[in-house]
């Protein structure tokens, strides 16, 4: 079944899960970089990541899966930078199973985002 673009203004019919057409989708990797461009380099995997997951083995949420993502919260990276915070702290962070950090971020992150 063919869906809508959901780029406002475009007229693009398509199939596929994603939410935007392939250029649209295109575009909107360019402009959010990759994962060290937005501060997930190594003292992000080492300081932030692994600690949460050895601290949050369950995923907060479900209680029922074993955790596989580190997710900042109750602020995003984004808000813990803007606040001169150091987003690397695993005290900013909670452990969470693949499922439950996708609708946690899609709850928190209409969009996707590099919509914010």
């Amino acid at each position: 079944m063919k869906k809508l673009c959901s780029v406002a203004g475009c007229p693009v019919l398509f199939e596929g899960t994603k939410s935007r057409c392939q250029t649209h989708e295109r575009t909107a990797d360019r402009t959010r970089g990759t994962s060290r461009q937005r501060g997930y380099d190594r003292e992000h995997e080492v300081t932030f990541r692994a600690k949460v997951l050895a601290r949050d083995r369950i995923c907060v949420i479900c209680k029922r899966r074993p955790s596989r993502d580190a997710d900042h919260f109750p602020r995003s990276r984004r808000e813990l930078v803007a606040a001169g915070l150091d987003p690397n702290d695993p005290q900013y962070g909670r452990g969470l199973c693949g499922p439950c950090h996708k609708k946690e971020t899609a709850r928190h992150q209409p969009g996707g985002w590099a919509a914010r």
